[in-house]
């Protein structure tokens, strides 16, 4: 192996994760690593200082590029856009930070901010890069990116969730979330759900899915307790470790059909997220290596 595709190679799942993060979509950060690589395998390394921070300049320069490509894209779209989920290994659970970056909440989040407040963001708060190697990669002077991490700050912290969750209360909310529907207990998904709780369904237009955001309990709890053809019962669920965070992957027939994961604040579901569309579910039969 050359010194080139070795230092690719050795940095490979950092990229992904830079990319994957500024994107939300993982078909498009593999995409984005292949133009990297693409760059990359042209430099000269003799006159490279500083390898992986030469490589996340070269990722996040092309992850910008695709973002407004694919934000022309989640403007067509039908139906609401949800990230693509990754089946993630247990190391990223295990790393606080890096599992609430990558959290569907935490992702969608990101998602209203423009591309260089997201590039600034998750550069400097998830990968801790200095001002100057972000600079460099936004093509902004250091004082204009300082102001740009400040408002991107301000911008996520007040749509954020307030206090971190563990692991066990978002299985024990998931998993009494899924007894209420299975056994159709209004009342119980009531006491589970906040009075605001937003649910979110994305079928791409190829299955069936909500074509609209659902908000409320009542009208979450109505929806989920009655009897659908796509009920929880009928597609064999089980707990599995999505995006750092526990979720529901749902087969049918033996296929992943549904992965349902949640946003709980305060013992209540405040966010429920539900991916459907088939283009989006093949990352969630093996796990994604992730790396800060």
């Amino acid at each position: 192996m050359d010194a080139a595709t070795a230092a690719f190679v050795s940095h490979r799942n950092l990229l992904f994760t830079v990319a994957y993060e500024m994107l939300g979509s993982a078909a498009d950060a593999e995409d984005v690593l292949q133009e990297t690589w693409l760059r990359w395998s042209g430099v000269d390394l003799d006159e490279v200082r500083d390898q992986r921070a030469y490589l996340v300049r070269i990722t996040t320069r092309q992850s910008l590029t695709r973002l407004r490509t694919l934000g022309r894209r989640k403007e067509a779209y039908f139906g609401p856009w949800l990230p693509e989920p990754l089946l993630t290994a247990p190391d990223v659970a295990e790393d606080v930070e890096l599992a609430d970056s990558v959290s569907m909440a935490m992702l969608l989040v990101l998602e209203t901010l423009a591309p260089t407040e997201r590039a600034v963001f998750v550069l400097r708060e998830v990968f801790d890069l200095g001002y100057d190697e972000i600079a460099e990669a936004v093509d902004k002077s250091q004082a204009a990116v300082r102001q740009i991490a400040h408002r991107a700050r301000a911008h996520v912290a007040a749509r954020r969730p307030r206090a971190a969750v563990s692991a066990d209360e978002t299985k024990e909310a998931l998993n009494a979330f899924q007894r209420a529907v299975e056994t159709g207990d209004l009342q119980g998904l009531l006491d589970r759900l906040a009075p605001d709780v937003v649910m979110l369904a994305d079928g791409g237009g190829k299955v069936f899915a909500l074509t609209e955001p659902l908000v409320g309990a009542e009208q979450v709890a109505q929806l989920l307790a009655g009897p659908r053809p796509s009920r929880i019962t009928e597609r064999d669920p089980h707990l599995a470790v999505v995006n750092g965070r526990p979720a529901l992957v749902l087969r049918y027939e033996g296929e992943v059909d549904t992965v349902l994961s949640m946003r709980v604040e305060d013992g209540l579901i405040t966010g429920i997220y539900i991916v459907r569309n088939p283009e989006k579910l093949s990352r969630v039969e093996a796990e994604t290596a992730l790396q800060r």
